[in-house]
């Protein structure tokens, strides 16, 4: 692994969590639980599977990857989500990486969730859907918007060009922050008829 071992055993893992946004809790708890905001308010998707919390090194090698062109960032990012997934998720059916719109497509000339789920599809032997779902809005960066401005930022920003054949699917992304892409993506993913949407991410915000 392109990672030396004192970098390996600094990533800030994510402990006790809300096992739908993955929102981290105060007191670790070994029951799955969810937390007063999707309590009130469910997100679209139903379960979040994050290894790592957004700081130290994940947190350079995912922005060196989008912001400095470090393709090769994503055989690394890959491979340790897939370590996480092998270990703990229930496998879906079908991975869908989140689509970069065209015009952010070809400014960083790579997407790197599609190269990720490229190296999780070859480990746990899943398929990937680059196809179905289009990024038609070309949103501003959400690094500098409150939630409420990223939420209004993404909505409508994707649209399906064909319906999924399976019934669980996984978002693929790099970070979660506030949910608003992971929300918005499987919001059009379920209107389609499909019943199980999982995120999948390198890291939690």
């Amino acid at each position: 692994m392109d990672l030396c071992q004192p970098c390996y055993n600094g990533l800030l893992t994510q402990g006790s969590h809300c096992y739908c946004c993955a929102k981290r809790f105060a007191s670790d708890s070994a029951d799955q639980q969810l937390c007063g905001d999707c309590q009130k308010n469910p997100p679209a998707f139903d379960k979040t599977y994050v290894p790592f919390v957004h700081q130290g090194a994940i947190r350079y090698l995912i922005n060196h990857c989008k912001f400095e062109g470090a393709y090769k960032n994503t055989r690394l990012l890959g491979s340790l989500l897939a370590d996480y997934l092998a270990n703990n998720a229930e496998l879906p059916e079908l991975i869908i990486p989140v689509p970069l719109h065209p015009k952010r497509y070809r400014q960083r000339g790579f997407n790197q969730t599609l190269e990720m789920a490229k190296i999780i599809a070859q480990r746990l032997s899943i398929p990937i859907d680059n196809n179905c779902c289009l990024h038609v809005k070309n949103t501003p960066h959400q690094i500098s918007l409150s939630g409420k401005q990223r939420h209004k930022n993404i909505k409508n920003s994707f649209q399906m060009a064909s319906t999924p054949k399976a019934k669980h699917i996984a978002i693929l992304d790099d970070v979660l922050t506030t949910g608003a892409t992971a929300n918005e993506l499987a919001r059009v993913i379920k209107a389609t008829g499909v019943s199980h949407v999982d995120v999948w991410v390198c890291a939690r915000a």
